[in-house]
C-alpha cells in the first residue's frame, strides 16, 4: 500500500479498521486497537489504543503481546484491519471448535490466517519467551502452544485481505 497505514485506508467511505471493529463489536466485550503509528487518529475513536511494548515493530505477535500485557480478561480475539468482511459468528465458531486449545485460528479452506485468532491469557509467558528468542513466525508459535485451525471454508471470502490498491478497489461499492 505504498507505506500507508492500511487501517486508515477508506473502504466505502470509512477506514478499514472501522469495518473490522463494527463486525467484532457485537461478538466481544470490548474492542481495542493495536497500532504503532497515527495513534492520535485511532485514539479519536474513543477506543483503547495499544502500541507494541517491544521496539523495532517485530510483527503481529508483538501486537498480541502488548494487548495481553496491557489488558485484563481471559480470552482475546485478534483480527487484522485488512479483513473487513469477517463473519458475524467468528468468535462463536472459534469458541465452539476450540476444544481445550489455548489458541485457535481461521483456516479458509485453502490457507491459514493465524493473525485471526482466539488466544487464552495463559500463553503470555510463552509468547514473551518466544519473542525474546528472536522468533517472529505466528504459525510456528500457535502450533507450539498446541493450537489448531478452525475450518471456515464455507465463508472463505470473509477472510479476503486488502493488501493492494487493486484489492481495495475490488471491494469498493459501485455507485
Amino acid at each position: 500500500m505504498g507505506g500507508k497505514d492500511k487501517g486508515l485506508l477508506e473502504l466505502n467511505g470509512k477506514p478499514l479498521w472501522q469495518h473490522v471493529a463494527q463486525r467484532l463489536e457485537p461478538q466481544v466485550a470490548s474492542v481495542m486497537i493495536s497500532a504503532n503509528r497515527n495513534l492520535d487518529i485511532y485514539r479519536a475513536s474513543g477506543l483503547t489504543v495499544v502500541a507494541d511494548s517491544l521496539g523495532d515493530f517485530p510483527g503481529p505477535l508483538a501486537g498480541m503481546l502488548a494487548v495481553l500485557q496491557q489488558s485484563h480478561g481471559e480470552w482475546f480475539l485478534f483480527c487484522p484491519c485488512d479483513t473487513p468482511h469477517v463473519p458475524a459468528n467468528l468468535v462463536a465458531r472459534l469458541q465452539e471448535k476450540r476444544k481445550h486449545a489455548p489458541a485457535v485460528w481461521v483456516h479458509d479452506g485453502e490457507r491459514d490466517h493465524p493473525a485471526i485468532a482466539l488466544l487464552h491469557r495463559d500463553i503470555l509467558p510463552h509468547l514473551q519467551a518466544y519473542l525474546a528468542r528472536g522468533e517472529r513466525r505466528v504459525m510456528v508459535f500457535m502450533r507450539e502452544m498446541g493450537g489448531h485451525s478452525v475450518d471456515f471454508s464455507d465463508v472463505k471470502s470473509a477472510f479476503a485481505n486488502v493488501n493492494t490498491p487493486e484489492d481495495l478497489a475490488h471491494w469498493q461499492e459501485k455507485p
